[in-house]
């Protein structure tokens, strides 16, 4: 049975698996492009927004290669401690700091989406907050080695080891944190004829 929820093309430009299975879960068929990005943000810029602000400029790059038809979705997420910024790590030793930082504090993940045709563009950002358990040296070691987090902002996966042993508590979407706040992107899509095929047919 066919079960996806769009008629048109949602092109989603990203290399992640999880952004990817998150939009198939709920129901999308989607086509998935990765374009290499360069992440760069004013440093005046509140954290809050950064996210949102990288998803934007993802979205204007790629926008004029797509057919007139398709639907872009863009996004970018980042672990914030105070005002401290977590992207994705560069090495094993990069990751064991932001881990070490990370370790019984409650910090934020935000993720920021940017949703754009040829005609209309909409952007936001989902917001979860999670506290961390304590991690000490060997947990964190075990787990770079085992799970290798490099491309993971603030160097873990909700749905990973960390997730299901050190998170103790979360406010707002577990799947935000797992990089894309889909209930979020469900309500803006139906911005855009044609994205949510049960909205024209009943």
């Amino acid at each position: 049975m066919d079960t996806k929820i769009n008629l048109r093309k949602i092109i989603l430009a990203s290399a992640s698996p999880r952004r990817k299975q998150l939009m198939q879960d709920a129901g999308f068929w989607i086509e998935v492009k990765a374009f290499e990005f360069v992440e760069t943000y004013p440093e005046h810029l509140d954290v809050s927004a950064i996210a949102e602000f990288i998803a934007n400029q993802k979205a204007e790059e790629v926008i004029a290669t797509l057919q007139s038809d398709d639907i872009l979705i863009t996004a970018d997420s980042i672990v914030v401690l105070g005002n401290k910024v977590f992207g994705k790590p560069k090495d094993a030793s990069d990751a064991y700091r932001m881990l070490a930082f990370l370790s019984g504090k409650t910090h934020y993940v935000y993720t920021g989406v940017c949703i754009m045709d040829h005609t209309k563009k909409i952007s936001f950002t989902g917001k979860s907050k999670v506290t961390m358990r304590d991690l000490n040296d060997g947990e964190i070691r075990w787990y770079i080695e085992q799970f290798k987090p490099y491309d993971k902002a603030g160097a873990y996966a909700v749905q990973e080891w960390i997730g299901l042993c050190k998170i103790a508590e979360i406010e707002g979407t577990y799947s935000n944190i797992m990089g894309l706040p889909t209930d979020l992107v469900y309500e803006s899509l139906k911005h855009f004829k044609g994205a949510i095929l049960h909205l024209l047919i009943y």
